[in-house]
């Protein structure tokens, strides 16, 4: 391709930076930085409440923290580059951040308390969990069929407006903050918010580009005069967390995974709602190969983990939502970010110093990320055809999935499987979606409703 070529393909789809775009290393650094701004809460929350729940001591839940670390670089390197052949590829190829979903919590508790497999049955039931889910990506093409633009775009949908009640509650401070909802919380939030919103607007070059980490630097410089953050657990934190192999044991009993079956099932249908929407936000023409081979990345990275003492891998959607936002799509910028994810790990004070940042400052720029993803959805349902049986999909799988999202004790008390299938607005929404696309047939002579 030119250079003509490449500037007209850039404007056309409104990004700075290509899948195959390599950025230099400094600014690479900076916008691989801010895909871990992003993330980081995310991947060190699940580890803490595994560590609660297990009732580790402190040196044993800093080890998980590490690792979580550890496990979401290598992960993420695998999902974002790609290797194997074409057939039996693992990993999108597309820019990614990969870390441990908190659907993996309920049945982690299942196993480490009420099944008495402690550690290592949690971490043995993760890696058979993963071979079940690498199985299931075999089956995953003829799901693709019924993934058309309309289930595609209302799954896009859903995706980002489920995402907003977590944005709110880190605007508030945090489920569980005794302060929440405090609006010195919201004037933070709120002022990273606008400079996000500004920079993006307004700004040229880099200030554009890398909007979203200049917004959260703000807030959390404006959060240290407020008291917000407590520097002396950095201070505690050690300098040095190599990694150690199976350090709290490995058992592949296989009762224990039988927990985990559930979330597995919603983890493929999630990663598979997840590449489509990384194809739509990167312009990537997505074939039922490169899906397979993103669920693959997932199954692979899940039995990784727990060997260096992390749970399972997850597409963080989050992410996804920064490109459009940052229009960086660089595949080259998220393996970068899951080598400073890596090497995080292993400098604990480094890894303190982002995870004392408080939440209502990643809330500011979360409204915009998982904004852009909705609309992202959207785009894709404006081309279609708006007869009453598309009404009815995306009527039903929107309703659905945000009812979840707003009132998940609703289905809490669901027999077995369908508790977890139906746990999260996500899947929620994509199973009514999948199913409402068989059952009603679709007829080209419809008309479209006024």
């Amino acid at each position: 391709m030119g250079k003509n070529e490449s500037t007209e393909a850039k404007t056309m789809s409104g990004l700075i930076y290509q899948v195959s775009d390599k950025p230099k290393i400094l600014t690479a650094i900076i916008l691989g930085f801010q895909n871990i701004l992003t993330a980081f809460s995310g991947i060190v929350a699940v580890p803490l409440i595994i560590a609660g729940i297990a009732g580790l001591n402190v040196v044993d839940t800093a080890y998980l923290v590490s690792a979580a670390l550890l496990a979401s670089g290598i992960a993420s390197i695998i999902q974002s580059r790609g290797f194997g052949p074409k057939k039996f590829r693992v990993g999108v190829g597309l820019p990614t951040v990969m870390g441990t979903d908190f659907g993996f919590v309920p049945p982690a508790n299942t196993i480490i308390n009420t099944m008495g497999g402690g550690m290592a049955g949690y971490f043995g039931a993760s890696i058979l969990g993963a071979i079940f889910e690498f199985v299931l990506s075999f089956f995953v093409k003829p799901l693709m069929k019924i993934f058309t633009p309309v289930v595609t775009g209302t799954v896009i949908a859903l995706m980002g407006m489920s995402m907003m009640p977590v944005a709110f509650d880190w605007i508030g401070g945090g489920v569980g903050n005794p302060n929440y909802g405090d609006p010195m919380y919201i004037l933070v939030a709120a002022i990273v918010f606008l400079v996000i919103l500004l920079l993006n607007r307004y700004a040229k070059g880099m200030l554009n580009t890398a909007a979203v980490m200049i917004g959260i630097v703000v807030g959390y410089i404006i959060s240290i005069p407020l008291g917000l953050i407590d520097f002396s657990q950095i201070a505690s934190a050690d300098w040095i967390q190599l990694p150690e192999i199976a350090r709290f044991g490995i058992d592949f009993n296989p009762k224990f995974v039988v927990p985990f079956i559930a979330g597995y099932l919603v983890t493929v249908i999630e990663t598979v709602g997840v590449m489509e929407t990384l194809g739509e936000v990167t312009g990537s023409h997505l074939t039922s190969d490169d899906i397979v081979a993103g669920v693959r990345g997932d199954a692979v990275s899940s039995a990784l983990c727990p060997f260096v003492g992390s749970g399972p891998a997850q597409t963080f959607s989050q992410n996804v939502g920064l490109i459009p936002l940052t229009k960086c799509a660089s595949q080259f910028v998220a393996i970068v970010a899951g080598v400073i994810l890596i090497l995080m790990s292993l400098f604990p004070k480094l890894s303190t110093i982002v995870s004392i940042m408080p939440s209502c400052v990643l809330g500011g720029a979360g409204i915009l990320m998982f904004g852009t993803v909705a609309i992202s959805g959207i785009k894709t349902l404006s081309k279609v055809k708006f007869t009453n049986r598309n009404l009815l999909i995306i009527a039903s799988s929107l309703g659905i999935g945000l009812g979840v999202t707003f009132r998940p004790d609703v289905v809490a008390q669901l027999p077995g499987i369908l508790s977890s299938l139906f746990g999260s607005g996500i899947s929620a929404g994509t199973i009514v979606a999948l199913i409402l696309s068989v059952i009603l047939k679709d007829d080209p002579n419809e008309a479209e409703i006024d």
